[in-house]
């Protein structure tokens, strides 16, 4: 074993990458998941919680390092959106920006969902196993729901820029439009017009949220784990959250509180978050979906 300069490691793990492109046919990538089973939703208790996050901080264990690398990207982009925003005078769209990763979260977690996968299958995975992803045959499908998730961020940063116009920007005058990021947090929280835009938003932000986690919550794990239709997974979501109101809840708080946490000190808390949490979600897939021999509930 000899040590390799960074960019020519980084080069070789970029081919390496490489080939692992290309959609597999139905039965290579999925076995015996590529005939079409039933999809049945169990009803589930709240200590499924505590078992997804000990088993995704298991598989965030096994390949920490690797993970941990890739997930820099996160971070390094929440920065360099940040740093954009307050050039532009924008520091209104901070917090909306950083919130929208609970709605974006289930697709950046679909590289962690597949290694996930292949942990099980397979027994041991490394970073490079994140881009089976794109060798599934369902990727159409993923691409399509991540699309509309893509449109509720968007949507929510859209929502979010009208409250705050018709709320706390109000109180600023033409010649001082752009408050710095002290004035506005002062701003939010002692005057009526701030107090105005933080509940408006939160309640639109609330129903994004809501909407992307009741279209996705095991629909992303669910077509990279079996063969079934999109109508088909996205209405296992909502069946799961029918029959499971109380763990589901549960569930979305800790993804939403996670993500707005590791967002905050300059996003460098998504480097841990985003693994362990991506993981976690599959597991909590797996407890939710059950076998099709048995019972839905």
């Amino acid at each position: 074993m000899t040590i390799q300069n960074p960019v020519v490691w980084s080069w070789e793990q970029i081919r390496a990458a490489r080939a692992s492109l290309g959609a597999d046919p139905p039965e290579a990538y999925w076995g015996e998941a590529a005939r079409a089973k039933p999809v049945v939703v169990r009803r589930i208790g709240m200590e499924v919680i505590r078992t997804a996050l000990a088993k995704g901080l298991e598989d965030f264990a096994a390949n920490r390092t690797d993970v941990m690398f890739l997930c820099l990207l996160y971070p390094v982009i929440g920065f360099v959106l940040e740093r954009l925003m307050f050039g532009a005078g924008t520091v209104e769209a901070l917090f909306p920006v950083a919130s929208g990763f609970a709605i974006l979260g289930p697709i950046v977690g679909l590289g962690l969902y597949e290694m996930s996968r292949r942990h099980e299958r397979d027994g041991a995975t490394n970073w490079r196993d994140m881009f089976g992803v794109l060798r599934s045959p369902a990727l159409p499908r993923i691409a399509g729901l991540a699309a509309t998730l893509i449109l509720l961020y968007l949507l929510w940063l859209v929502l979010a820029e009208v409250i705050y116009r018709a709320t706390l920007a109000t109180i600023y005058s033409l010649d001082d439009p752009v408050p710095t990021l002290a004035r506005f947090i002062h701003d939010t929280f002692t005057t009526p017009q701030g107090w105005a835009m933080v509940l408006i938003g939160t309640a639109a932000g609330f129903v994004c949220a809501a909407v992307a986690f009741a279209i996705s919550v095991v629909s992303f794990p669910l077509l990279l784990d079996r063969n079934v239709g999109l109508d088909e997974a996205v209405g296992a979501s909502l069946r799961a959250i029918r029959l499971n109101p109380g763990p589901m809840a549960a569930w979305a708080a800790l993804i939403a509180g996670g993500l707005i946490l590791g967002s905050i000190p300059a996003f460098i808390g998504l480097i841990v978050v985003i693994p362990v949490l991506g993981h976690a979600s599959w597991h909590f897939y797996r407890q939710v979906i059950g076998a099709a021999e048995e019972k839905d509930a």
